[in-house]
């Protein structure tokens, strides 16, 4: 039995109070007004409404070693980045390696694997895997339905899954990115009720009026607080925070809570931040997460303030999980399967061809703190028969190289990393997690890629004999180490981009691992080449068909 004599954060009935709170055997036992002193503030702990727990790059059991300490107590997990290497295995080891952990991870069975018919992944998963998943009571939902223009067209493959989530009584979540209209009218009356993808004031406020619960994302890669949070006192019970893909070294920073301290300093209403942080997530997804009423679950967060939110205790079912910035869940050791076959490459394997003499080339363009990205054309620059990247101008190749089996490197041009000289590669490419790679030469480029390949997955980075490598041997998406240590060596190989190679970019590895994702407009680039995702289908890298 825990007795605590604090402020209570009454989100019901939005009141603070001093009260005597008694945790016992799990739950919250009593809860009564005091006049005897308190300190501190108790209020549920926070909930991500949607993440990929893979783009921490740790297995579930360090992810929650690492997010108890921010105050997080659940997350709503997608896992389609591992069932998009292993299939349904890919689930089962999520479920197996998160059960052993006191931290309330609801995966959702994966509605769009592979994303698209446009790459190639490591398994499909067809509606009867669907249903079989959606039956099981440790799945909670029908993970985000990607395949937009599948639901507008009324795909038979597609509305089954949907269908198979209604008949079964799960929430189906969405992903719309840029749907307005029609369109959107059309993806909402399929039964989808919520959207994280929202990117513009205008965007999001569209999907509210129409009746769609709007997730606020803040990640590593994808930023949409600023344009979304002023949406919050208009609809308060329509919105959720979400982070949807976090990498190591900024999870070690913070999660749920950064958005909470963002939001009030705004001065925005204290019960509706929290509210959206703690409460809103519980009830869309129906989880049994405990939020601060009398025979609730005793998930709860002990802060030092209202302003600062400084998390000074975490408990999840009773269990002190966090104190005082430590965590008190003790590492739990992690096997890794995986799914790589991808043979060694030359530099030739990256070349572009032409027999042209002139031509311009189609370009996509990775934007800062978005997963969108733009498209435009540029002269190309011909050498020796091939197209070259032009790393003066910004525009540099991007390659794809195929994990699953051998195959004819994909290749395309970008702008936006700015990269002055060597590459970077990554075996996190949402959502088929082959191979992706940005740099001012082949050979950058090929041994970058090489470095993948001859530890089965990781991210890597190269500018003339230095190399940098963090191993991602689960899946090759994952590491099995201790989330501290994978945290220092991804920052280093991120600051090794940023300050030795040039890039601009905030997160650049966050942004390379969309620039594969042919769900996400404008222009992408997958292992079967250049993708228009406007008109959902290939395109060429010249504008004109190269000869």
């Amino acid at each position: 039995m825990t007795i605590l004599y604090t402020h209570l954060v009454d989100l019901h009935e939005k009141r603070v109070f001093p009260a005597k709170v008694v945790l016992d055997a799990g739950k919250i036992a009593t809860i009564e007004p005091t006049e005897a002193p308190v300190s501190g503030y108790l209020l549920p702990g926070f909930v991500d409404a949607h993440v990929h727990i893979e783009s921490s790059m740790l297995v579930p059991s360090e992810f929650a070693r690492m997010a108890v300490v921010h105050g997080s107590v659940a997350t709503v997990s997608d896992p389609h980045e591992i069932t998009n290497v292993l299939g349904v295995p890919g689930v089962e080891f999520m479920l197996e390696n998160a059960a052993q952990v006191p931290f309330k991870f609801h995966f959702g069975a994966p509605s769009c694997v592979p994303a698209t018919r446009f790459e190639t992944a490591g398994a499909v998963i067809g509606p009867e895997e669907v249903e079989q998943l959606l039956l099981r009571p440790d799945i909670w939902y029908l993970s985000e339905m990607m395949n937009f223009p599948g639901v507008i067209h009324r795909d038979p493959m597609v509305m089954a899954k949907i269908e198979a989530a209604h008949r079964i009584g799960k929430p189906v979540d969405g992903h719309a990115p840029a749907l307005t209209g029609e369109a959107l009218d059309q993806y909402m009356s399929a039964g989808i009720t919520t959207d994280h993808e929202a990117f513009t004031y205008e965007e999001g406020l569209e999907k509210l009026q129409k009746g769609l619960k709007i997730l606020i994302r803040e990640g590593s890669a994808a930023k949409n607080f600023e344009a979304l949070i002023d949406l919050l006192p208009q609809f308060p019970e329509q919105i959720m925070f979400c982070s949807d893909d976090k990498h190591p070294d900024d999870l070690i920073k913070g999660h749920i809570n950064q958005v909470v301290k963002r939001a009030l300093k705004r001065g925005l209403d204290l019960f509706q931040v929290l509210r959206a942080a703690c409460i809103h997530p519980v009830e869309h997804y129906r989880l049994p997460v405990g939020t601060l009423r009398p025979g609730d679950p005793a998930d709860a967060i002990l802060a030092d303030n209202l302003t600062d939110f400084n998390v000074q205790k975490t408990w999840i079912n009773g269990l002190l999980v966090a104190e005082n910035g430590e965590s008190l869940i003790q590492p739990i050791a992690a096997g890794a399967p995986n799914n790589f076959h991808a043979k060694e490459l030359s530099p030739a394997d990256f070349a572009v061809p032409t027999q042209r003499t002139e031509a311009h080339i189609n370009v996509i363009i990775a934007e800062e703190g978005a997963i969108v990205t733009g498209a435009t054309t540029a002269p190309a620059r011909i050498e020796l028969g091939c197209i070259v990247a032009q790393p003066e101008h910004d525009i540099l190749k991007i390659a794809v190289v195929n994990r699953y089996s051998s195959a004819p490197v994909a290749c395309g041009f970008i702008q936006g990393f700015g990269l002055k000289s060597g590459a970077l590669a990554s075996c996190v490419a949402h959502d088929s997690h082959n191979i992706v790679a940005v740099g001012c030469s082949d050979e950058a480029i090929c041994t970058a890629v090489n470095l993948i390949i001859s530890n089965k997955g990781g991210i890597s980075a190269v500018e003339g004999n230095q190399q940098r490598l963090l191993p991602l041997p689960v899946a090759g998406i994952m590491s099995n180490a201790d989330g501290h240590a994978v945290a220092a060596a991804y920052s280093d190989i991120d600051t090794f981009v940023r300050q030795k190679l040039g890039s601009a970019l905030t997160a650049p590895f966050m942004t390379l691992s969309f620039m594969a994702l042919p769900v996400i407009p404008a222009l992408k680039m997958t292992d079967k080449g250049l993708f228009d995702v406007n008109v959902f289908d290939f395109t060429t890298i010249c504008t004109t068909p190269r000869v």
